[in-house]
């Protein structure tokens, strides 16, 4: 069988697409990915992936998003795929529509969170249920990353067969390292008793790391290590102002490391991971976290919620709140045997739930390959 993978960006496809089209091809299958053209696509190529660019666009430029829309269809046109299997709301949207008006046979969807349950206008999360619920009438199989969203898709009619395939990572490569640990503390100037907190995430600001960073202020005993950078296509404030108080008031309690090809050692040598995202899908940070063995402080919302384990693997708290954030970290940093129980805790249920290969072949059985 002829598959498309089609998502919005280099990075979407690299760390959250690639899995899936590895395991696809493992059965035997042809594997074309379709995206926007960027550096992070060096691997999928490296590995033999071919990988056809496409004009994609973040936004609701109706004339980005025609172009989009052409340059898919000529794409489908050309390639003839038996199945396209699109991500993400707007890329999602568009490779469907552009699927069903060439004529594919089999079209399929993975929602990796959905726009109406964020924050933000009236309009705009109308705009975006009007869209899935007409999305979901060209959807042969409708996935989503959270068993809540897909909860949502089947109540409010965008997909009655939705189902909830969930997110994975490798165990292998995700697991508690004690060389790396003491090599990249010794890097990066934190003692055995230090307490590190960290975060993997791109800088934008709902990810929560204006929280983060004040709450960091009220735990005098830890360290943060800031992961990630902004993509180009990112929206939103850059968060320089948060950040350069933070570095004021924190000193080299703050270590912003951009982005890292290096997660899983970044994460074997840390203590605490933390994600106080206002809305997430299901986030693959969360899982890597707890795999590793780290104790995990988020937000309640859906996604992190499905994940954690409130008191046992790590703490819920309320998105867009620093006190009850500075809490919970103040709990885990002064408490060692605590960190060290949750995390064992954590990743003792992230081996049961979201281990990488049962849900890439899980969901390669819902597409029918």
């Amino acid at each position: 069988m002829k598959i498309a993978e089609v998502c919005n960006v280099d990075f979407a496809l690299r760390h959250f697409v690639l899995p899936l089209m590895r395991g696809a091809r493992a059965r035997g299958h042809e594997v074309v990915g379709l995206c926007a053209e960027g550096p992070l696509l060096d691997l999928p190529r490296a590995e033999g992936f071919r990988i056809i660019p496409v004009p994609m666009a973040r936004s609701l430029n109706p004339v980005a998003q025609a172009r989009a829309f052409r340059a898919l269809v000529e794409v489908f046109r050309a390639e003839k795929f038996d199945l396209v299997h699109a991500h993400m709301p707007i890329s999602g949207l568009l490779a469907r529509a552009a699927a069903r008006a060439t004529g594919v046979p089999r079209i399929a969807y993975t929602g990796h969170g959905f726009l109406f349950n964020q924050p933000g206008p009236s309009w705009r999360r109308g705009l975006s249920f009007g869209l899935e619920w007409l999305g979901g009438r060209a959807t042969d199989v409708f996935l989503t990353v959270s068993e809540e969203e897909a909860a949502d898709a089947r109540r409010l009619g965008i997909a009655r067969g939705a189902v909830g395939i969930g997110n994975g990572r490798d165990p292998a490569r995700f697991q508690p390292d004690p060389a790396a640990r003491a090599a990249l503390r010794a890097e990066l100037g934190a003692g055995e008793a230090d307490c590190v907190v960290v975060i993997v995430s791109r800088l934008v600001r709902h990810k929560g790391h204006p929280e983060l960073l004040r709450a960091m202020e009220q735990v005098p005993g830890a360290t943060l290590w800031v992961v990630g950078e902004r993509l180009p296509t990112d929206h939103g404030p850059d968060m320089a102002e948060d950040f350069a108080r933070a570095g004021r008031l924190l000193g080299p309690r703050l270590k912003r490391l951009g982005y890292r090809e290096d997660v899983a050692r970044i994460l074997a040598a840390a203590d605490v991971f933390c994600l106080p995202s206002h809305f997430e899908g299901l986030p693959m940070s969360v899982i890597e976290a707890m795999l590793t063995g780290l104790p995990v402080v988020a937000t309640d919302t859906r996604g992190p919620r499905e994940q954690v384990r409130d008191g046992e693997t790590g703490f819920l708290v309320p998105p867009g709140a620093v006190a009850p954030l500075a809490a919970a970290l103040g709990r885990l940093a002064g408490d060692p045997a605590m960190r060290a129980r949750m995390g064992a805790a954590g990743r003792a249920h992230a081996l049961e739930r979201f281990d990488e290969a049962r849900v890439v072949g899980r969901t390669l059985d819902l597409l029918g390959l």
